[in-house]
């Protein structure tokens, strides 16, 4: 044979039994166990070597804050008159999809190279619960995000593509899956995979955290220590210790109110292999996703419900574990003892070491310098990230601007992710408006702890359950504070929660300070979340400012709640235009200013006008806005804000 043909006959036959090889290696990729990702805590400890997660998302790519307003960055080509969103090289799966500006415009997914679409459906359907199988629970929308987290596989790409004029906020995420054998989404469904469906969104629409429902596989078989305990100022409790291998599956604490407060003064700590560092450090209010003092967060994973406190993220240690409760004394301080009853659930399955990592609870607080971003996580090794819980205080009064910042992930050398604002990244939207992110709400996986505007505060929390974002060598999850240049002053706190194969190396120590809850002192309400109740005949309507209407003399009431009792400076800021009527301030029954005539030939907008101090107490926390007409015309206040700024106590 002539040699020059037999080296390319030999090489083509290498490469075609190399790829059988390889090809016969691979795992095949089911739905039905993506599906279980969803709500199988026990897959957690998992790692998933070389599926690195990416996103694709209309962040501005020049630094600023057009993340999406003006649709720029929202697409990544045009054909035709349609506009590509995302263009995947498989096998992969998309896991997440989100956006706060859903429309009825179609979106059609080309799998494959096909020329036609296997699925199309309206946007909005995406995320409505009304369209199988992107059933409620799976898909949805509270706190001004829409979201769905079906996932959508496909073999060799997947090309999606929105028909219509204009697209704004996006995010998509999607998995590599380069060592599995994926076959593409058809929409049809087995009975195992509808039935799936149906579980995994009567899960997430009834959220009833509760250890009986992660009790599967390596965490199944669970074994209860229960210990109830006076834990004084300066103690520490053991919760649980062992000396052979196995995995903590949950953990219990009821304290009552005491873990609530100002003071986050009772810490948790857990430890693995005796490993120099804590794994878990942190105060317990942190921990358990309260926020500034108050109990906030439910999801499925980790909370609090009445009393009782849990976490069912599994635990796996190799060689030893222990878990306390530790109460720091303050210097000079009235510190109570406090009762808890404990529960911890463990068995003992050890960790897979090859395919399974330890868990990891990094707690932070920082007020982070201009110009430099905010860090979740920054660490070396192999793992996998799972979880944020983010308290964000701002440090100076107005709209919370700091929550325009991005988030951005860069995993082994390369921007994975890259955000489009604080509350996109907890699957939210729409800060300071009305039934948006607006309070705290709790959600399966995601959610908002808080929202206030005259405290500057809010938090989000969200679990990484299918999209959870491994890494091979290195980690670095950070988040912007205001909308551009890290230029926001902000006191973040933040748990930062992972699987890894390399232990902590250093902690933050919860000083006293870093322990006590911030409290600002100057406060401003703003019309679009004012609580009032209307008086006699009076109107309001809210556009610019809230315009208070009255025909003949009303009063409107605004509620100041929020706020820590006090004596405070009251100003307000307020128009003055051809149609103003007069105004007169009181609390109660006492007058604070008498009545102020708001008409003028020419419009003028009076800033921070000082109206004199007032008391606030639980009894006594609102003011009443009397309206009078002046003249014919006159019949109109129109107010901007109210401003707080505390001078004393009580």
């Amino acid at each position: 044979m002539n040699k020059s043909i037999f080296k390319p006959f030999l090489a083509i036959l290498f490469i075609t039994l190399f790829s059988n090889i390889v090809n016969a290696q691979k795992s095949v990729y089911s739905f039905s166990d993506e599906l279980d990702n969803l709500t199988r805590a026990d897959l957690l400890p998992v790692y998933r070597t070389g599926e690195y997660i990416e996103q694709v998302s209309s962040y501005d790519r020049t630094g600023k804050n057009d993340d999406g307003f003006g649709g720029t960055y929202s697409f990544i080509r045009k054909e035709g008159d349609n506009l590509v969103i995302a263009d995947f090289k498989g096998p992969g799966v998309v896991n997440r999809i989100w956006t706060p500006t859903p429309t009825d415009d179609t979106v059609a997914f080309y799998f494959d190279g096909e020329k036609n679409a296997r699925l199309r459906i309206r946007f909005s359907d995406l995320f409505s619960g009304k369209v199988f199988p992107f059933v409620k629970g799976i898909s949805g929308n509270e706190i001004g995000g829409y979201y769905t987290y079906l996932p959508i596989p496909y073999k060799k790409s997947l090309k999606i593509v929105f028909e219509g004029e204009k697209v704004l906020f996006l995010q998509i995420q999607n998995r590599e899956l380069p060592k599995q054998n994926v076959t593409s989404f058809t929409g049809n469904f087995s009975a195992e995979e509808k039935a799936k469906i149906e579980e995994v969104a009567k899960i997430y629409t009834e959220v009833s955290p509760d250890l009986k429902l992660f009790e599967k596989g390596k965490s199944g078989s669970t074994q209860m220590e229960e210990k109830n305990f006076v834990i004084n100022p300066g103690e520490e409790v053991d919760l649980f210790s062992s000396d052979k291998a196995g995995r903590i599956v949950g953990i219990e604490l009821d304290g009552g109110s005491s873990f609530e407060g100002l003071q986050k003064d009772v810490l948790i700590s857990g430890k693995w292999d005796q490993e120099k560092t804590e794994s878990i450090y942190a105060p317990v209010a942190d921990f358990f996703g309260y926020a500034f003092g108050q109990k906030a967060m439910r999801s499925l994973l980790m909370g609090s419900k009445g009393n009782l406190n849990y976490s069912y993220l599994p635990m796996p240690y190799d060689q030893s574990a222990e878990l306390k409760l530790i109460y720091k004394k303050r210097n000079n301080a009235l510190q109570s003892p406090i009762s808890v009853k404990a529960k911890v659930y463990y068995n003992d399955q050890p960790r897979d070491k090859k395919n399974e990592g330890k868990f990891y609870a990094v707690w932070r607080r920082e007020k982070p310098e201009t110009g430099k971003y905010y860090e979740f996580l920054k660490t070396n090794g192999k793992g996998h990230y799972v979880g944020t819980i983010h308290l964000a205080q701002a440090l100076r009064p107005g709209m919370t601007l700091f929550f325009e910042g991005d988030d951005v992930t860069n995993i082994d050398g390369k921007q994975r992710l890259h955000g489009t604002g604080s509350e996109d990244y907890y699957n939210g939207g729409w800060y300071a408006l009305l039934d948006r992110w607006d309070r705290g709400i709790s959600l399966p996986i995601h959610g908002s702890l808080d929202y206030s505007l005259p405290m500057g505060r809010t938090g989000g929390y969200r679990f990484f359950m299918t999209d959870k974002m491994p890494f091979e060598k290195e980690i670095d999850h950070v988040i912007e504070h205001g909308p551009e240049g890290n230029e926001f002053p902000v006191d973040y706190t933040s748990i930062a929660m992972y699987y890894a194969d390399q232990p902590l190396d250093n902690r933050l120590d919860p000083t006293d300070e870093l322990r006590e809850v911030y409290l600002p002192t100057v406060h401003e309400y703003f019309p679009q979340l004012m609580e009032i109740t209307l008086g006699g005949g009076a109107e309001v309507k809210h556009d610019r400012g809230l315009r208070m209407r009255s025909d003949g003399q009303n009063s409107v009431r605004v509620m100041l709640t929020d706020v820590p009792e006090g004596e405070y400076k009251l100003s307000i800021s307020y128009f003055e235009k051809e149609n103003g009527a007069d105004f007169a301030i009181w609390q109660r029954q006492k007058m604070i200013v008498d009545w102020k005539s708001t008409q003028a030939a020419q419009e003028k907008q009076n800033e921070k006008v000082l109206m004199g101090n007032i008391k606030i107490s639980k009894q006594t926390n609102s003011i009443s806005f009397h309206i009078r007409k002046n003249g014919d015309k006159g019949n109109e206040f129109e107010l901007d804000r109210i401003f707080l700024e505390k001078i004393g106590d009580l």
